[in-house]
């Protein structure tokens, strides 16, 4: 049987490994939600790719926006692979904590008060 240590260390290489691997088997073609705004704007068909300088643009007037700390698993341009590697290693790590917070927070609630 595994200790907690060493599932969590485990589970954490395997995620690493299953987010730099998947970078590299990625569309460079955009899909899901950007492909759709990218559709209805007009700048790409359903049948054709994307064209390179397609960007999307909305009126932001009263709307929510926000921009991503590393937006395309990137920290720019400068950097190159080095820095999408960087970005899905801090991302993966980021977000094991994150997850590792609210369990806890989860296992404190579940405890009676003394």
């Amino acid at each position: 049987m595994m200790d907690n240590k060493t599932f969590l260390i485990a589970g954490i290489v395997v995620a690493l490994l299953i987010g730099v691997v998947a970078v590299f088997m990625a569309s460079g073609d955009p899909d899901g939600l950007e492909s759709t705004a990218l559709v209805l704007q007009g700048e790409k068909t359903l049948t054709g790719s994307a064209p390179p300088h397609a960007e999307i643009k909305e009126d932001m007037t009263g709307k929510f926006a926000y921009s991503a700390p590393m937006p395309d698993y990137s920290l720019g341009e400068s950097m190159g692979s080095a820095g999408g590697l960087v970005a899905i290693v801090v991302g993966t790590i980021l977000a094991f904590f994150v997850v590792l917070g609210i369990a806890y927070g989860i296992k404190l609630a579940g405890k009676p008060v003394k």
